[in-house]
């Protein structure tokens, strides 16, 4: 997640989207048999035209997005798909199984596999052991450390001179040996860099310190309670690559609802899954990465409505993957979309900022 000029953002959102003559038609969600409840915008008595208009513009212009959900008091009132995608296919989450990874964490330790997450990391991970740039400093190296981006290894995504860099791991043959083996740069915990594989090394832990790999765990506690059938884990990369590293692929609707999981702190359809404590200290500010706050693989993200600072807690992904939480609004919302490798990707914060919450506030 870079930093995010609004200027900008809206700039892309002008361009991209312009009027034209298909009229969008708004329909409520559908009620399917998956734990979601729906309801009707006019039935709440929100002022639809700016919602309106922002459809017009995405249905009549060539965009890279491919959907949006809103839920609002944990009931379904927006749900459009675009671009070729449905109701029933599965998304490359990309980095936003990051913050899906955070939770599974969570999880973890609430079964005890986990003790602490101030454990270094090779008290779970007995394998690989480094056997290459050998330093003391990283026996320091902790769970939280991963989970903050502040391992000291030589790993930056955003940077291609870092050794750590995903695209050249991706060129690796054992993504794990190389990650352990990467020279350390800074103390552990004292900066925080974007990095991919400090995540994998997470999934490995869980993996590791609890006998399943991170497919099986997530489906026997999180997903089977989620009742989340339609997902797999894949990968872009050729070759054969281990579970740890694959990435979610999932509906926008089971996307949503790891949001409302979250929203709600611990449960869904009364059902405790995490602890609370664990949500609330993932999603909490930890550090700064690129300026903004970073949680546990959740990111912080500030809006500003009606003179009124409104923050988030969000999980993002390369492309326009994100799942947004506003905790003190009761609401998630979920935007999937193609445009990777490009600023094009931050336009669902456009998209709140200027239609969704400013709608959505108005009406409460």
């Amino acid at each position: 997640m870079r930093n995010i000029s609004i200027h900008l953002i809206l700039a892309l959102l002008i361009n991209s989207f312009c009027f034209s003559q298909e009229k969008y038609n708004y329909k409520q969600p559908i009620k399917l048999n998956d734990g979601w409840k729906a309801n009707n915008l006019l039935a709440k008595g929100i002022d639809t035209t700016h919602i309106h208009n922002l459809f017009n513009k995405v249905k009549n212009k060539d965009n890279k997005l491919h959907s949006v959900l809103i839920i609002k008091n944990n009931e379904l009132i927006i749900e459009e798909y675009f671009n070729g995608t449905n109701i029933n296919k599965p998304h490359d989450l990309r980095s936003a199984t990051k913050s899906i990874q955070s939770i599974l964490m969570g999880i973890a330790i609430d079964q005890g596999y986990i003790e602490n997450i101030n454990d270094p990391i090779f008290k779970y991970l007995k394998r690989p052991i480094p056997n290459k740039n050998l330093d003391l400093r990283k026996s320091k190296i902790t769970i939280k450390h991963l989970l903050t981006m502040s391992s000291g290894l030589d790993c930056n995504d955003w940077d291609k001179s870092s050794k750590g860099q995903e695209d050249k791991v991706y060129k690796k043959k054992n993504w794990l040996q190389y990650t352990v083996n990467l020279p350390i740069i800074n103390d552990p915990g004292t900066v925080s860099n974007y990095c991919s594989m400090g995540a994998i090394l997470i999934a490995e832990i869980i993996s590791q310190a609890s006998g399943m790999t991170i497919i099986e765990f997530a489906k026997k506690y999180l997903f089977n309670p989620l009742e989340i059938k339609n997902l797999s884990w894949e990968h872009t990369s050729k070759g054969e690559i281990i579970p740890s590293a694959k990435r979610l692929y999932m509906t926008s609707r089971d996307m949503a609802k790891i949001g409302q999981l979250v929203l709600n702190q611990e449960n869904w359809n009364e059902d405790q899954i995490i602890s609370k404590k664990w949500i609330d200290e993932a999603t909490s500010p930890k550090t700064k990465i690129s300026g903004i706050n970073y949680g546990y693989f959740w990111w912080n993200i500030s809006f500003k409505v009606h003179e009124n600072n409104i923050v988030s807690k969000v999980a993002t992904g390369n492309g326009g993957q994100y799942i947004m939480i506003f905790p003190d609004l009761e609401l998630v919302a979920v935007f999937t979309g193609g445009a990777y490798n490009s600023q094009e990707d931050k336009i669902p914060f456009a998209i709140m900022q200027e239609i969704i919450l400013p709608t959505l506030t108005k009406s409460k």
